[in-house]
């Protein structure tokens, strides 16, 4: 049975982990809360009234999350209101687009590379990093593949 007051301790609690780690507080906020719907979607109406925070600042935290393709704006049928929404494959979809930032970074470090030299202590820094990017750009299919296999198969719920 759902607790609304465990369910807004839960919100601020995952909104303080996502901030620690870099994520915008009102963005944070704003996506635990579309998580914990049953829908995954909700009006700004709805956020503002349960993250008591004004229109404006749900507003600028869903185009954080529309940046970072965690989350969709869209019209909800017959009305001029905007609902917010999450997919339950976010996740994936984000852990996918991470190819093309991964191939970004890599092509970036690699002119970096050819800058400073690579036998100079920033070339061996930078040598490593892209070096990084590009085992996690090789093992990205395969870790995706892997997921997809995993969540599919009935034992792994």
């Amino acid at each position: 049975m759902r607790n609304d007051t465990e369910v807004g301790a839960f919100i601020e609690r995952f909104a303080s982990v996502l901030a620690e780690t870099g994520w915008q507080r009102m963005a944070a906020r704003v996506f635990a809360a579309l998580l914990v719907t049953d829908s995954g979607r909700r009006t700004a109406a709805e956020l503002s009234d349960i993250l008591n925070a004004s229109p404006a600042a749900i507003s600028g935290a869903v185009r954080y999350l529309e940046q970072i393709s965690l989350a969709s704006r869209e019209r909800d049928p017959g009305t001029r209101r905007d609902v917010y929404r999450i997919d339950n494959d976010m996740w994936f979809r984000v852990a996918l687009s991470q190819d093309r930032v991964l191939g970004r970074y890599i092509s970036s470090l690699s002119s970096g590379i050819t800058a400073v030299g690579p036998q100079t202590p920033a070339g061996e820094r930078l040598v490593e990093t892209r070096d990084f990017f590009s085992f996690l750009a090789a093992e990205m299919p395969r870790l995706m593949e892997r997921w997809q296999a995993t969540h599919a198969a009935p034992a792994a719920r």
